[in-house]
């Protein structure tokens, strides 16, 4: 065999491998796809204080990575509160994925934060296509997403919420501020026996909180006695039970326990990776 027929032999075997790599890969794509729902509807994540979209990204790539989705693009809001569109949505775009980024990380007002959430929201209506919208948020982001809510519920040119996922919320109370460790007490119902001044306000949801909205509340405690993920006792979690019973189509809580279940390692466990995949698209 000459040295020229063995080159072409090889390289003949080559393409025939990545051939068959390239038609797994798109073989395992459509299984997957066929594991979720393939819709129009936007998901979109809000950090927490201080935080940034790199909190997001451990989720939105796990979602990325299952099959769920294949675009993930980015919204910037600036300190003024203006929105820019960082990427670009595809048309017939399925399960976008939308990581938002508030440049100004420590503002404290929840109805600016819900103002910022509200010039997310309208800018995407401008670049795709949609009638319902999922709302996820790790800690402060829970607050921009209910005070969202809070000040624009029923209004025309919105579109429906489909669910929302609150990961760590501080809905009445944060430790070492207006809490402490098994201070706060919960009624059956969910109503706290002691309501900060946010909490007062949000009280108000309970009247006009969307219907037909299914509501996963995802908390830590790290089973250290403080029944808390150490920034958040659960009671404070737990008290958006409260908010929307009565109104939300679905209510779910699920507790997550251990090391990783501390405040800011929420966004990065595999475990809320896995739970939020199945909340949001599972068929």
């Amino acid at each position: 065999m000459t040295k020229k027929r063995i080159i072409w032999i090889s390289i003949l075997s080559i393409l025939i491998f990545i051939g068959g790599l390239l038609g797994f890969s798109k073989h395992t794509e459509a299984v997957n796809k066929s594991n979720y729902i393939q819709s129009s509807t936007p998901t979109i994540f809000f950090h927490g204080y201080g935080s940034s979209f790199n909190a997001e990204t451990q989720m939105t790539e796990a979602i990325k990575d299952a099959g769920a989705t294949s675009k993930i693009v980015r919204i910037n809001v600036s300190p003024n509160g203006y929105a820019k569109l960082i990427g670009t949505i595809p048309k017939g775009t399925k399960n976008l994925l939308v990581e938002v980024n508030y440049d100004n990380n420590k503002m404290t007002n929840y109805h600016t934060a819900g103002l910022w959430a509200k010039n997310v929201i309208k800018l995407l209506q401008e670049n795709l296509k949609f009638k319902s919208v999922n709302l996820v948020g790790h800690s402060m982001g829970n607050m921009a997403i209910n005070y969202y809510i809070l000040d624009n519920a029923g209004k025309k040119g919105f579109p429906k919420i489909n669910k929302v996922v609150d990961i760590a919320g501080h809905f009445n109370g944060i430790l070492g501020m207006n809490d402490k460790p098994n201070q706060m007490k919960l009624s059956n119902n969910g109503k706290p026996k002691k309501m900060d001044k946010d909490y007062k306000e949000l009280l108000k949801l309970r009247k006009i909180y969307p219907q037909n909205i299914d509501v996963l509340n995802i908390y830590g405690d790290k089973g250290d006695g403080t029944h808390s993920d150490g920034a958040v006792s659960n009671a404070s979690s737990k008290s958006l039970k409260y908010l929307v019973s009565g109104r939300a189509r679905s209510y779910h809580e699920k507790k997550i326990v251990g090391k990783q279940a501390q405040h800011s390692k929420l966004h990065e466990n595999k475990q809320v990776d896995r739970i939020l995949i199945d909340f949001l698209f599972k068929k």
